[in-house]
């Protein structure tokens, strides 16, 4: 079975989508179609901007949205997907390519998303940190004993643990899982606590664009990051989308069951391959390509 996977934020890479731009009108019309939505020229941040112009959360998460979303469409008749998932963001990529959700309303929703997320950010300082080479159990003990809000965040492959929560919490668990012997407890460059307690005032602003936005049967299921398994009722989508904001990623065990309900090749859809190495270290016997 053919499994199609999609990345989130971090993926971005400068000139992403130009050459889907360039070769197919779908794209091109897509692309025009999208910084109408935006309401700016988010194609010439992509294909022209700097890195640090790519960076601004507004624009990150319809980018890697717009790249993922229009290659699954340019593709057209060899995408064939059994089974979708996405990591984080990229869950509502998966959306869009299995049909629960429009090309229109699932940017739309990118683009609250990323606003959203954006003002939680400013209200409190937080932060994440990737910890490496430790059981996800030791981890998440660590995370109940620390005073202050921390919690694992992103179960990226086994002995990688993305942890999420306030500045000193996270400096205080870092500390902690270095003594408990990670290889690694690293602060990660990023703007805020995802998939955390504190996306809170976020979750709530996007479930109110969620309720009023049509979620259609899909084509196959999706594997949410909430829940791991296989979903095809649109209301159980719904509100599954809705959890993912304060909730944690759980990519590895989405992955383990992908595996067991038959996926043979995992097919990543959009910028980068860091979804592939995750997938290689999940479950080393699965086939991986881009698409």
């Amino acid at each position: 079975m053919n499994a199609y996977i999609f990345p989130g934020q971090g993926a971005q890479f400068v000139g992403m989508g130009l050459d889907l731009y360039e070769k197919s009108d779908l794209a091109k019309e897509l692309f025009e179609q999208a910084n109408e939505i935006l309401g700016f020229k988010i194609t010439d941040i992509m294909f022209e901007g700097t890195t640090e112009d790519l960076k601004q959360t507004k624009v990150t998460q319809p980018a890697v949205f717009l790249h993922s979303v229009i290659l699954s469409k340019v593709i057209g008749n060899t995408f064939n997907p059994d089974m979708v998932a996405g990591h984080s963001l990229g869950e509502l990529s998966a959306l869009v390519a299995n049909k629960t959700l429009s090309f229109e309303d699932g940017l739309k929703l990118v683009s609250r998303r990323a606003l959203a997320m954006q003002k939680a950010c400013e209200l409190k300082p937080s932060t994440m940190a990737a910890v490496l080479g430790l059981d996800d159990t030791i981890v998440e003990q660590v995370c109940k004993e620390i005073e202050g809000v921390v919690v694992p965040a992103n179960y990226n492959c086994p002995g990688q643990l993305v942890i999420s929560g306030e500045v000193e919490a996270i400096n205080a668990a870092c500390e902690a899982l270095k003594e408990k012997g990670a290889r690694r407890a690293l602060v990660l460059p990023v703007g805020g606590a995802f998939h955390s307690p504190l996306m809170e005032p976020a979750r709530e602003d996007l479930a109110a664009a969620i309720e009023q936005t049509t979620f259609s049967k899909p084509i196959c299921p999706v594997y949410q990051n909430v829940t791991t398994t296989a979903v095809v009722n649109p209301d159980d989508i719904k509100k599954n989308l809705m959890a993912q904001l304060t909730a944690p990623v759980k990519w590895t065990q989405s992955v383990e069951n992908m595996v067991k309900d038959g996926a043979l090749l995992f097919t990543e859809v959009g910028p980068g391959k860091v979804l592939q190495g995750l997938v290689k270290k999940i479950h080393r016997e699965s086939e991986v390509a881009s698409a």
